[in-house]
């Protein structure tokens, strides 16, 4: 990362080749089972150090700790077979990037206040609504979104659903310009 840290910070956005080479180090994905390509442990040490060494050495802007220490748990858990042998061997070796989308306009982060809604179509579900400042959105393949599929149950009318990149109707805004945590502010 170090080489590249600098170029990160005046394009605003981490290349993906930096996640393929991560990918090939092992470092993503060590919960993922072997026979998808990840490191079989799930051992959230590892995430750990991959963490300390980003923050010691100032790597601001790669969402590599997203990638394996949330959404990973989602995929290894709670997908079938068929999505564990779509999505893991590619999210481990870093050909796949993913995000979450919790944060909406207007309502933050407070997951009951979210307007996106899911309702169902036949054997499909139908999403609509917005989300921002989305880690590693910008680059992600696929997409966990946050959705209220029945409003009258409270915190319980909540889903998940994985959406990837280039399905109907998925759209990615534009690389935000904004203050916090970005390639501009590293972290030392």
């Amino acid at each position: 990362m170090a080489p590249f840290h600098d170029k990160w910070e005046e394009q605003n956005i981490v290349d993906r080749d930096v996640w393929v080479e991560a990918g090939k180090q092992g470092f993503l994905g060590m919960a993922v089972p072997e026979e998808f390509g990840g490191g079989g442990v799930k051992d959230f040490r590892y995430n750990v150090v991959i963490t300390e060494e980003a923050t010691k050495g100032g790597y601001s802007g790669i969402g590599f700790m997203l990638h394996n220490d949330v959404v990973a748990p989602y995929l290894v858990d709670l997908c079938n077979d068929e999505q564990k042998q779509r999505w893991l061997p590619g999210f481990a070796s870093g050909e796949l990037i993913s995000a979450i989308a919790m944060t909406e306009p207007g309502t933050g982060s407070d997951i009951q206040g979210i307007k996106t809604r899911a309702v169902r179509d036949g054997d499909d579900w139908i999403l609509n609504g917005s989300k921002t400042f989305i880690t590693n959105g910008i680059n992600a393949d696929i997409v966990i979104v946050v959705a209220c599929t029945d409003p009258d149950i409270g915190a319980q009318g909540f889903s998940l659903f994985v959406v990837e990149r280039g399905m109907p109707g998925f759209e990615r805004g534009r690389n935000l310009d904004k203050i916090g945590l970005n390639l501009n502010a590293p972290i030392r």
